[in-house]
């Protein structure tokens, strides 16, 4: 049991280190829920905050696998199977945001006052640089495919973990609703942002649950009910 007490706070540390980093990343470079047009503005009038930024956002993406490494330890011998798949589809999930993220590069490299670039008017280099953001944003919502499936295995173990609430499991389970839900509407109804404010609220609800209960509670002094794998 103290073996499964640390290796559910390790991942409770890592599960706030990606929380602290993405709000940090939005906080210095608008990554993550910035609005395009606003993440151009940073690049343009603070470079230096922006690397920040950048910087912090792919440290979020490190965290965020690091703690699903160390949930897939604490959950296998629950199903192994099951910790498995939400650890991979986790693991695509961080390939895409951080491959989705160079064209924020390139938006940074059009300010960089190189002589290549002086042919192209200032109008111009903004506009590519808006469409190089966008092209991030989406790079961004199609990881959250990935994102929200993993949360299905992962809310399924840790209700039927025995070792951690059941009320955790079911809100992960509502959080992967809510990503799902968030996906369909920015690529099917991007003029109706409203649709996914109700599962976005879900989705906070959930992980900084988990992550508190990870930190400061760690695992109930239960034995894991384990499931048979196959």
């Amino acid at each position: 049991m103290n073996s499964i007490k640390c290796n559910a706070r390790i991942a409770g540390v890592f599960y706030f280190l990606f929380i602290a980093c993405s709000i940090l990343a939005d906080q210095f470079a608008r990554i993550g829920f910035g609005d395009p047009a606003a993440i151009v503005d940073k690049i343009m009038a603070h470079e230096g905050q922006f690397r920040i930024g950048f910087i912090l956002g792919l440290l979020s993406a490190l965290f965020f696998l690091l703690a699903a490494w160390a949930l897939y330890v604490l959950l296998k011998p629950v199903h192994e199977n099951f910790a498995l798949l939400f650890f991979l589809l986790n693991l695509v999930g961080v390939a895409v945001q951080c491959f989705s993220m160079l064209p924020l590069l390139g938006a940074q490299l059009l300010f960089s006052g190189a002589n290549y670039l002086k042919v192209f008017p200032a109008d111009q280099l903004q506009g590519l640089a808006v469409f190089f953001v966008n092209l991030y944003k989406s790079g961004f919502m199609i990881a959250q495919l990935f994102y929200g499936s993993w949360l299905l295995p992962l809310g399924y173990l840790v209700f039927k973990s025995g070792f951690l609430p059941r009320i955790l499991g079911i809100l992960l389970i509502i959080d992967f609703l809510g990503v799902l839900i968030w996906l369909f509407q920015f690529f099917l109804f991007p003029a109706y942002p409203l649709i996914s404010y109700p599962g976005l609220v879900a989705s906070a609800i959930a992980e900084f649950s988990l992550t508190l209960w990870l930190l400061i509670i760690g695992t109930k002094d239960h034995k894991p009910a384990l499931i048979k794998a196959g």
